[in-house]
């Protein structure tokens, strides 16, 4: 591990990923240091309540730490000035505060929303960065500003993974387990024979530990992370409606009225499916792991279906508890439905 002995930093620690992490590595031992507007629920744990543009608080917090792993970002449904100033500025100040600080390593956490919508899949690392949003150019310039702090000779390991999820997470996923726990059948956007990508929070934890630890000759680069076993999107989305036990299906209708309804009525806020989301759901969108393998000797242990079936026990746990409803903007909080939840009742 960086820095053995020295707290490792991570930011966003309230978040779901975050959160994986300080747990991961608490439990393994290695003292933790959480920074985020929300101090961090598990015990053991230092905290700083700060945002990440906090260039001051960032840097104390970031004096004597081993390593920083920087998960906090913006998510797609925020305002664009929003997005921009929490991730690219956001990630600007954390890499400064973390070289002035003398740390010697910040593993940064990206997104292959950096790709846009590639016509190239397996989509290799070496894809140029094309976004088609205010997210995605807002992690592609992230992804500049770290490399040009790794010019400046900080080793800065650069995760891009596919949408992850797991126990924790519920953002746009809580639609699809609400629907599936009521006995509905589920909408999909054309046929759904379309291959697209998802990657457990367990496996992409797994992934920043392995950077902490790698050789800096190794680790300093950057690595798509995903699941290597997946189906098409109505194989993985029927899982869950099998699941549910209702014997409901994932129900085909015509892609293109469907989504020049929805991208109307996302402008109109009535939407929660923003439109990056709704052209990626059209074509097969997946991503070459081999690097992550050859590299880091990285290889994931779960597949989609993995995933989406443990989120899905891990939200009805949470229902039955009367906590799987109150509506928020995060990725641990189920986002509105706006006009689908009345499209409801026709499946």
């Amino acid at each position: 591990m960086v820095g053995e002995g020295r707290p490792v930093v991570v930011t966003g620690a309230s978040g779901m990923l975050g959160g994986f992490v300080v747990r991961r590595l608490r439990d393994e031992g290695i003292p933790v240091h959480g920074v985020d507007l929300r101090a961090p629920a598990e015990a053991g744990v230092r905290a700083t309540v700060a945002d990440v543009r906090d260039r001051a608080a960032m840097t104390a917090a970031f004096t004597g730490a081993g390593a920083v792993v920087h998960c906090a970002a913006a998510l797609p449904s925020y305002a664009p000035d929003e997005i921009h100033s929490v991730i690219v500025d956001g990630t600007r100040n954390v890499l400064t505060a973390a070289a002035d600080a003398g740390v010697p390593r910040v593993v940064h956490i990206s997104t292959t929303a950096v790709y846009g919508l590639p016509t190239l899949v397996p989509t290799p690392e070496t894809h140029p960065r094309e976004p088609v949003d205010t997210y995605g150019r807002a992690k592609a310039a992230a992804e500049q500003v770290a490399e040009e702090f790794r010019e400046r000779g900080l080793c800065v390991p650069m995760l891009r993974p596919k949408t992850f999820l797991g126990p924790g997470r519920m953002g746009l996923f809580a639609m699809l387990f609400e629907w599936a726990h009521e006995g509905r059948h589920f909408p999909m956007l054309g046929r759904g024979d379309v291959r697209i990508q998802m990657c457990a929070v367990e496996d992409l934890t797994e992934c920043v530990l392995i950077a902490l630890r790698a050789d800096p000759e190794q680790a300093n680069d950057t690595f798509n992370v995903a699941a290597d076993r997946f189906g098409t999107l109505r194989e993985d989305f029927q899982s869950v409606l099998d699941a549910a036990g209702h014997g409901r299906r994932v129900i085909a209708i015509p892609a293109r009225p469907a989504l020049l309804t929805l991208q109307l009525l996302g402008r109109a806020g009535l939407s929660p499916v923003y439109d990056r989301l709704l052209r990626k759901l059209l074509a097969d969108s997946y991503v070459s792991t081999d690097k992550a393998r050859q590299r880091l000797g990285f290889t994931p242990r779960h597949s989609n279906q993995d995933a989406l079936l443990r989120t899905f026990r891990w939200w009805q746990a949470q229902r039955s508890r009367g906590e799987a409803h109150r509506a928020g903007r995060t990725s641990r909080e189920p986002w509105s439905q706006g006009a689908l939840r009345v499209a409801k009742v026709f499946f």
